[in-house]
């Protein structure tokens, strides 16, 4: 037997068996079906249970612009409140940031009209990624007859509306940040030894 067609079917059957140690996806799997959170049904609430806050999510494909290039604009606006990411946004020249401030509108404009949100102003950025899109290789000609290959990149983003006040950053020292660390080493176990 060939060594390398059993690691192909190792592969296979981890896949099937839940477990994605060997696959590479370029978006992760929950961001596949993101809109498809939005028809979630939920049980209904008790009396003395408080209210459910509404959830948004909202995504665009496909935009001429690069994964990594959005993703720090992403990470700005991520735990801010709609109108402060919104004005962040718009004093930011950017590409990306025009494309990320019409996602937003959109999903604040669909929160209202669709999720029963009563104040539009009322939401906050729960969640905000990129994940990368179709890659395009094409022909970059050089002189002399040689040519080279480059990528016409193209990338989603996801964004996550939630009702309410957003929650407040955890602030940790330093000093939490190192005990942390030393403590995340003395749980480390190794591997294949008696």
């Amino acid at each position: 037997h060939d060594p390398r067609s059993l690691g192909k079917v190792s592969c296979i059957f981890l896949a099937n068996s839940g477990h994605l140690s060997c696959l590479h996806t370029s978006i992760s799997l929950n961001s596949k079906h993101w809109e498809k959170n939005n028809h979630k049904v939920y049980p209904p609430q008790l009396q003395d249970e408080p209210r459910r806050p509404a959830e948004v999510y909202h995504s665009r494909r496909q935009i001429k612009y690069s994964k990594d290039k959005m993703w720090y604009l992403a990470k700005m606006i991520r735990g801010m409140s709609i109108d402060e990411a919104i004005a962040q946004l718009e004093f930011n020249d950017k590409k990306g940031a025009k494309i990320m401030k019409e996602v937003l509108l959109e999903a604040q404009e669909m929160a209202v009209k669709n999720h029963n949100v009563e104040y539009k102003s009322n939401l906050y950025v729960a969640e905000s990624f990129s994940g990368k899109g179709k890659y395009l290789k094409r022909i970059r000609y050089h002189g002399r007859g040689m040519f080279g290959i480059m990528d016409k990149v193209y990338c989603h983003y996801f964004v996550k509306l939630v009702e309410g006040v957003p929650p407040k950053p955890e602030q940790s020292t330093s000093f939490d940040q190192a005990k942390e660390y030393v403590q995340s080493l003395k749980n480390r176990t190794i591997i294949h030894s008696l």
